[in-house]
């Protein structure tokens, strides 16, 4: 018998929110997995709405191995994995680059389509402004759905899950017509069970 390479806590820890009664009843049936990928702090939402950040005290290219895991820990059963597309030019965008390597292999073994969605194209959905900044994506988040989180990594993720509840007909809430617009530059793959 092998040692774990990891501590037998949980890889994620997880941000729940109460969901009011309303929201409960009327819960979308697509499971969205939403993804802020990042070698230090990915941020996720879950299809059930909660949101955390992956982060360890694991080295190198082990977080790697320790994100690949975590994912793959919430890939059963879902629909549709919503990823934050590379920055075009930024430094980070190798070490990132690895983190969506690894991310990507895990849902396509699991049989998990996903969407890439650009930062500015994200931007622009929340806020209406391609180029906004942390506070103005988290002034949206606590404007439209009252939610407010303890870093921007969590925040971009559940403006990824918003984004493809609101594609695919099952939005939380509504925004104006022409930030839902800005979602026709993404690339959305076609589910079965979800006709648009």
């Amino acid at each position: 018998m092998t040692t774990p390479i990891f501590p037998t806590q949980p890889l994620i820890q997880t941000h729940p929110l109460p969901i009011p009664a309303a929201a409960e009843a009327s819960a979308p049936t697509l499971r969205v997995l939403a993804l802020d990928l990042s070698i230090t702090a990915t941020g996720f939402a879950l299809p059930d709405g909660q949101t955390g950040t992956f982060k360890g005290p694991w080295k190198g290219d082990w977080r790697l191995v320790a994100i690949k895991q975590a994912v793959a820990g919430h890939a059963d059963g879902i629909d549709l994995a919503v990823i934050e597309d590379l920055p075009t030019h930024a430094k980070a965008a190798g070490i990132t680059g690895m983190v969506h390597g690894a991310v990507r292999t895990v849902l396509m073994e699991a049989g998990v389509p996903y969407v890439l969605i650009t930062p500015a194209t994200l931007k622009a959905f929340a806020t209406g402004k391609g180029n906004a900044d942390k506070t103005a994506m988290a002034i949206a988040a606590l404007k439209r759905a009252g939610r407010e989180f303890p870093d921007d990594n969590q925040c971009d993720a559940a403006w990824l899950r918003w984004a493809a509840l609101d594609w695919y007909d099952a939005p939380e809430f509504t925004v104006p017509q022409v930030q839902r617009d800005r979602l026709t530059k993404v690339t959305w793959p076609e589910l079965a069970e979800v006709t648009r």
